[in-house]
């Protein structure tokens, strides 16, 4: 047996509709596309999505999601990640030094989570914040916070 050879079975395969080849064929005329309209015309397609006039499906159904543009420079920092840093003052800067944020962040935010082991300086403005049970962490061992 040859490649050349090989055919499906008979009946299994149905040959394919031969449009537009007199009345007798069972499909001359208008062949199968029914009397007018958009779609017996050559080339007449709908869209895909396209419901006639009516709002479409995917402008119906509700949305949903939000990516905030201050969440892609904004990063959590945990109260036992301001030990990595060296020095008393904490920063931006020294939170980069020290690995513990990315170079396109601008903003932090500072949580309450772990210990901390020594007394640091924090100088809060638009780009330190701090939530109030990481204030008190750090101010119960001398620590300061400033606004």
């Amino acid at each position: 047996m040859r490649l050349n050879q090989i055919s499906p079975s008979s009946g299994s395969k149905r040959g394919r509709r031969r449009v537009g080849r007199g009345a007798g064929s069972g499909w001359g005329k208008t062949s199968a596309r029914g009397q007018k309209g958009q779609k017996s015309r050559s080339g007449g397609k709908v869209r895909p999505g396209f419901e006639g006039g009516q709002l479409p499906l995917q402008m119906r159904i509700p949305k949903f999601g939000f990516r905030s543009r201050l969440g892609r420079i904004t990063a959590e920092v945990r109260l036992h990640e301001l030990g990595k840093v060296t020095g008393d003052q904490v920063t931006l800067g020294s939170l980069m030094k020290a690995g513990v944020i990315s170079r396109n962040i601008k903003r932090i935010r500072i949580f309450k989570s772990g210990q901390i082991d020594r007394p640091i300086s924090l100088a809060l403005g638009s780009e330190i914040t701090v939530t109030e049970g990481a204030r008190k962490a750090i101010e119960e061992i001398g620590g300061k916070v400033e606004v």
